[in-house]
């Protein structure tokens, strides 16, 4: 091949081309708190910080700070030596000493996805490296982080302006749509953030004493008893959710259970009492399939978390018979790592089920050009999306930019191969990073 065909087929990194944060969890973090069912973020419309948000409320979100708990290391442990009641009370109090009792543990984790892209964001959006030992760095990413927090969905559009993040959709708690942290806030949070409404909480339904379907029982105006009561109170949460700007629905079951869910009938089902596993899962069972069969009938799509934990029960191929039960229902398989092959099959073989890549370039940047690898030649390309799966939109910036690189990388390496331009390159990565997602959540777009 000629040098000019070379730099003819050469593409530019994909820096400017928009990109659709499909599956983000933007507000997971210390200072905007929890409560009972989960995040704040996730159950309180325009949820904001009740105090001051520094750099360790997105640097310990939960990825990272899980990735320090599973290498043996829990920050609150120095601090309480020290005389503090957790890790973030003695950075307040005592900024560098704090900081130069974590560093060693810091630097174990340097080359992980999950920090490196917390890192890149910080420098992208602040100007400050987190990987130098330098306390006058820390403290820049620390003064504009409080400044910025202050008003974080200002903060958040802005972001997206920079980052030419096109839309966003967030997974939540059925007690979202009722609840605001303000109304003032809630609106501000509604102007660019679509939803898909968590269904995995009514999983869990089925304790003869549960406070948590006494409440949702209670926006819903429907105690769930039968067959009969709970289809209707699955589909008034559904009709809350879809009148507050929800665009489907998402499970997270592949943590705790297999997906292998199976057709029950009524009959077959107790609805409540202190349950055996099997009728646990019988109960489980009926649930996930009149939320399909309802989301069938919305033509909503469907998140369904794959992979990563719960291995290797958290395979996708039990999803296959759920894909052609409910046509008029996208499945969207998120993450899928370790199970490149089996979800690039079933996104081959089924005409409703899609992947998303949301989440790897966070795990390892690695599993990201493997899967890239692995689907671009294999699967149709409308059916691959390319979300973040962060827990704050500095994350998202840091994972945007291992996407739009290694897309640009594998997208060339292709181009070469194959002996295609750089403008047919070009389409198909604004498919990947937008325009698919744009086709699966149109009201989202």
């Amino acid at each position: 091949m000629t040098e000019r065909l070379k730099r003819k087929r050469r593409l530019p990194e994909l820096t400017e081309i928009p990109n659709f944060c499909s599956h983000e969890h933007w507000g997971s973090i210390r200072s905007i708190g929890h409560v009972s069912e989960g995040f704040r973020a996730d159950v309180e419309c325009g949820a904001v910080p009740h105090g001051e948000t520094g750099v360790w409320d997105i640097l310990l979100d939960p990825y990272f700070r899980g990735c320090l708990g599973s290498a043996g290391i829990d920050p609150d442990e120095p601090a309480r030596r020290a005389g503090r009641s957790d890790f973030f009370a003695w950075a307040k109090e005592a900024p560098e000493a704090a900081r130069r009792a974590l560093w060693p543990a810091l630097q174990q984790q340097s080359f992980t996805g999950t920090y490196q892209s917390i890192r890149r964001g910080i420098i992208a959006l602040y100007g400050a490296d987190l990987a130098n030992d330098s306390p006058q760095e820390w403290g820049t990413a620390d003064t504009g982080i409080a400044r910025n927090y202050q008003k974080p969905f200002h903060w958040y559009q802005n972001v997206m302006t920079r980052s030419h993040f096109s839309a966003l959709v967030r997974p939540v708690h059925p007690e979202y749509y009722v609840r605001e942290d303000s109304p003032e806030t809630a609106r501000e949070e509604r102007i660019f953030t679509k939803t898909v409404m968590r269904i995995d909480p009514l999983l869990d339904l089925w304790a003869d004493e549960s406070p948590r379907r006494a409440g949702l029982a209670g926006i819903a105006g429907i105690d769930p008893k039968d067959g009969e009561s709970w289809r209707a109170f699955i589909a008034k949460l559904f009709e809350l959710a879809g009148i507050r700007g929800a665009v489907g629905i998402k499970q997270l079951q592949a943590y705790r259970r297999d997906l292998d869910f199976q057709p029950r009938a009524d009959s077959e089902v107790v609805w409540r009492g202190q349950l055996t596993p099997e009728q646990k899962r019988v109960f489980q069972d009926w649930v996930v399939h009149e939320c399909c069969r309802q989301a069938d009938a919305l033509q909503w799509p469907h998140q369904i978390h794959v992979g990563t934990h719960n291995l290797p029960v958290s395979s996708p191929l039990p999803l296959g018979p759920l894909a052609q039960k409910y046509r008029q229902m996208k499945i969207v398989m998120l993450h899928c790592w370790p199970f490149l092959i089996e979800t690039g099959w079933l996104a081959k073989y089924h005409p409703n089920v899609y992947i998303d890549s949301c989440w790897q370039p966070i795990l390892n940047p690695a599993f990201y050009r493997e899967a890239m690898s692995t689907w671009l030649n294999y699967v149709p390309l409308h059916k691959i999306m390319c979300g973040h799966d962060a827990t704050s939109v500095e994350m998202a910036v840091g994972s945007s930019l291992f996407t739009r690189e290694i897309l640009t990388e594998v997208l060339t390496e292709n181009a070469g191969r194959l002996g295609m331009g750089s403008v047919h390159i070009s389409r198909v990565a604004t498919d990947l990073l937008h325009n698919n997602a744009a086709a699966v959540y149109p009201m989202a777009a």
